[in-house]
């Protein structure tokens, strides 16, 4: 399930407040899209991950409720809530499932091709 509409501007929010869990789902809310990247915030159930894939672009991850483990070139990493990882373009990496936990993903689209 992905919502595209934008968070309203000039509106105060509370992030880990704005998505909620759904059950065996992947929930992402559009906060900011822009030709020059986006940021999202995105909630996965218990059971549920995301497969191996690579991006053109560096993308930073932050946990901000629960604990995510995420794979960067077969390096497994597990972030709790506060903490953050940059994802460097090109590398391959996978979310596995690892209890649910919410995320934010910044993505900034400058310096690749």
């Amino acid at each position: 399930m992905i919502e595209t509409s934008e968070i309203e501007k000039s509106q105060t929010f509370i992030t880990v407040e704005i998505i909620e869990y759904v059950p065996n789902s992947i929930v992402i809310k559009t906060i900011l899209k822009k030709s020059t990247g986006s940021i999202s915030v995105m909630s996965v159930d218990t059971r549920e991950g995301l497969t191996e894939r690579t991006t053109p672009f560096d993308t930073f991850a932050q946990v901000i409720d629960g604990k995510a483990e995420i794979v960067i070139n077969k390096e497994s990493h597990v972030l709790e809530t506060g903490q953050s990882i940059v994802i460097p373009a090109h590398a391959p990496n996978s979310v596995l499932p690892n209890g649910r936990f919410k995320m934010v993903l910044t993505v900034i689209k400058s310096g690749y091709e």
